[in-house]
């Protein structure tokens, strides 16, 4: 057992020795691979925390300790570090004086590692709301700025620059009597610093307050702007990037200021966004995304774009290391299980609807398309290619067809090089450039998409893959042409690639071919069976993440060819691999997200053929619903007790009901009346969560269209609560409600007329209110007129 000794004659806490050799053994031992060595580490320092006194030996060993090893001393600061983010009101005060204390004397530790871990320290306890109660701190570190000694100096730079980037607005507040003031003119002195690492951390200070506009920044905006331009040429590339990053803010907060050297800042971009250290490029060519949404970019960027377009276009090849990361030299990879951290979070959009009960719809004026992005998912990190990609679409939809002349020569030479990855650049620019400048691309199409199918079956896995994302990018053009040119190939080849043996080239001709089922709807209705062929084989050759993916391209299928997949040939192939599916999962499983909204689209398509499959699926949602409203009510009473709940097993499974009750119609009846869905019904409508609610009201709607005997009994509860949420604030909350009330007073006709009051000024409010979303209004307006009728039967 450890024993802890506070030297109370010296007035200084000193450690036992005992204690000491046994704090650093556990540190050892804390690095040891082995897991179960790891675990009665663990166990022991969970045990040490009780007493105070082990946090001195931790602060002792990190700053005092200069004979052990540079990583357990930094350990023994993390182990630290992370007690005071668990425990730090609970430490007594002459514990927390004494860590203090010790971090200041010793922020110029010779080793590097070291003051970085007293740095994350200092900046952890100011964080626990000790900014204000550690008065000395911020003085204190801007002084030792000041210090001859470069590690003292070094040290409180990089505490200081921690505590600004956790804490920028604090340190802009009355709370600290606007300690900027003083800080932001003492950290422009040091953009002239003859170390690189101090002038680097000088200007990633000053940054942290351009977005804010932090008052003492703006009033040493001058002087920032010409400091950053002396910094310009910097040989260190630490410094560049952060001159980058700040022009890049500076140039969405104080454009104003910037206009007058726009010129030379073009053409410094140009050059970063070629410069050799790859975090210094991607700083830069930031700019141009940032520059094109300011209302001067063609003004100021149109003289540039002979320069800037063979860099943008360069940027966007694959590097060797992102090769590497990617696997590209892997081609057949489907037999390799996914990794779950490569899978994604899935989140449920609610059913939003329609007059025509379309669903789907996001907010009125989102446009946000997920799938729309390059296709090195896999890559997630932010890198060059992907911001010289995104850089190049923005300015396509600037300049739309002016860019053209500037790419064109260079396409032709990209597209057919015999270096598959400066042809795979090629494609992804073709692919980025395709809602910009489509109007003066359609006379190259007939040329061009030939060409891209036949990369469809390119040898390497990137170039397919990224073939499918371009061609998604064009088919709006593909299927307005006659469908033998160009759809029937694309989508030959496309369901080649479903069924590719490389997993990336699936997710592509999956997200790429639900794309082309969007566009083409109809159009695919005499291809069905070759499709669902292809799409039920794929179940069982896809792998985790992809199956995911296959559902959506199922569910999009469905939407887009309606009742026509209503035919006994078509549902002996699709459902049996779905309902396999679905006996597969267990009620906890979030793969039943994607599954259920899949299910939702083909139970609305398929009609009545979905009858034989409907009971199992109904009561499923129905007990999902019951769950989790049970959960939720658990969770309320006891917090302590019980973990809240999932909504979206409950939101999924409402919106596949409202999907059954559209498909089934008045054949949902008999399985209304076997179950307690209304009085579910009624508890999910008064959910604080809107999103319970937007798919309650879709539900009710769709009920009431296909069996209002079952709904009738309820009207009286119902209608005060679609009352309360007729509140535009909540677009489709607002929207579904309305529409559920459109269908009720059709049904009710006169009988309407006592519960009219409870709804009829806010639909006058919300059809009054400017910018009311279309939606919404014709909704709206439709609800209105209706219950305007039942109110006033001679009308009718």
């Amino acid at each position: 057992m450890i024993v802890f000794v506070l030297c109370l004659c010296r007035m200084e806490w000193q450690p036992d020795e005992q204690g000491l050799q046994q704090v650093l053994q556990l540190l050892k031992d804390s690095q040891s691979p082995n897991t179960a060595t790891q675990r009665a580490v663990q166990q022991k320092l969970e045990q040490l925390n009780q007493f105070p006194d082990f946090n001195n030996y931790l602060i002792f060993v990190l700053t005092r300790l200069k004979t052990e090893d540079e990583p357990t001393r930094s350990l023994s600061g993390l182990i630290l570090k992370n007690n005071v983010k668990a425990h730090y009101q609970n430490f007594p005060a002459a514990v927390a004086d004494f860590i203090k204390q010790e971090c200041l004397n010793n922020i110029g530790d010779p080793s590097p590692l070291i003051r970085a871990t007293i740095g994350i320290l200092i900046t952890t306890i100011s964080s626990k709301g000790e900014l204000q109660t550690w008065p000395e701190l911020l003085p204190q570190l801007c002084n030792l700025l000041n210090s001859e000694d470069y590690n003292t100096c070094e040290g409180s730079f990089g505490a200081l620059q921690k505590i600004c980037e956790d804490s920028s607005e604090l340190l802009d507040s009355d709370a600290l009597n606007r300690p900027l003031n003083i800080m932001i003119p003492k950290f422009l002195q040091f953009f002239k610093h003859c170390s690189p690492k101090i002038r680097s951390h000088a200007i990633a200070c000053v940054n942290q307050f351009i977005i804010g506009r932090a008052q003492a920044l703006m009033d040493n905006i001058d002087t920032f702007i010409e400091s950053l331009f002396a910094l310009a040429a910097d040989e260190d590339s630490e410094v560049r990037k952060n001159v980058c990053r700040a022009l890049v803010m500076l140039l969405e907060v104080r454009i104003d200021r910037l206009i007058p050297h726009m010129h030379s800042i073009i053409q410094y971009m140009l050059q970063r966004t070629q410069d050799p250290d790859e975090n210094v490029s991607l700083e830069a060519c930031e700019f141009w995304l940032t520059l094109a949404e300011q209302p001067i970019c063609k003004e100021v960027l149109s003289g540039h774009l002979v320069q800037l377009i063979p860099i943008l276009v360069n940027g966007m090849k694959y590097s060797e290391i992102d090769i590497i990361l990617l696997k590209g030299d892997v081609e057949e990879d489907e037999a390799v299980p996914d990794s779950e951290q490569d899978i994604k979070p899935r989140f449920h959009k609610s059913r939003t609807v329609t007059l025509q009960h379309e669903g789907g719809e996001g907010e009125e004026g989102e446009d946000i398309d997920e799938d729309d992005d390059d296709d090195d998912d896999t890559l997630s990190d932010w890198n060059l290619r992907k911001c010289s990609a995104a850089a190049l679409d923005v300015l396509a939809n600037v300049f739309r067809d002016e860019l053209l002349p500037h790419l064109l020569p260079l396409l032709k030479g990209l597209l057919f090089h015999p270096d598959w990855v400066i042809k795979e650049s090629g494609i992804l620019v073709l692919g980025a450039i395709a809602e910009g400048c489509m109007q003066g691309m359609v006379p190259y199409l007939p040329e061009l998409i030939p060409h891209l199918i036949q990369c469809l079956c390119d040898k390497k896995a990137l170039v397919r893959s990224i073939a499918c994302w371009t061609l998604s990018r064009y088919a709006h053009w593909v299927v307005s042409q006659p469908p033998d040119s160009h759809l029937k190939p694309l989508m030959t080849e496309l369901l080649k690639r479903i069924l590719d043996g490389n997993k990336r080239v699936q997710e592509a001709a999956c997200s790429a071919f639900a794309t082309l089922e969007e566009e083409a709807c109809t159009e695919l209705v005499p291809y069905l069976s070759f499709i669902l062929d292809t799409l039920v084989f794929a179940f069982g050759k896809y792998q985790h993440k992809n199956l995911l993916i296959l559902y959506d391209a199922i569910g999009t299928l469905a939407d887009s060819v309606g009742h026509h997949l209503n035919q006994p040939e078509y549902i002996q192939k699709l459902m049996p691999p779905l309902i396999a599916k679905w006996n597969e999962l267990k009620d906890e499983d979030k793969d039943l997200f994607p599954l259920l909204e899949c299910l939702s689209s083909v139970a609305t398509a398929l009609q009545s053929g979905f009858l034989p499959y409907c009971e199992p699926v109904y009561q499923r949602c129905v007990t999902l619903v019951q769950k989790t409203l049970a959960q939720a009510m658990m969770y309320n009473q006891h917090p302590d007790q019980y973990e809240a709940p999932d909504k979206d097993f409950m939101i999924v499974a409402l919106d596949l009901l409202s999907g059954l009750a559209e498909g089934l119609g008045g054949s949902v009846e008999q399985l209304v009346a076997r179950s307690n869905i209304m009085t579910l019904l009624f508890q999910c409508m008064q959910d604080p969560m809107p999103e319970v609610r937007q798919s309650s009201f879709a539900l009710l709607g769709d009920l009431t269209k296909a069996c209002f005997p079952h709904v009738k009994p309820c009207i009286a509860e119902f209608m005060p609560i679609l009352g309360l949420n007729l509140n535009p604030e909540f677009i489709s909350v607002c929207n579904n409600a309305t529409w559920a009330i459109g269908e009720i007073a059709m049904q009710m006709g006169s009988d309407m007329q006592p519960y009219v009051g409870l709804v009829l000024n806010n639909l006058v409010e919300i059809i009054n209110r400017p910018n009311t979303p279309k939606t919404l209004l014709e909704n709206t307006a439709n609800s209105d007129m209706i219950c305007y009728c039942c109110h006033n039967p001679q009308i009718q």
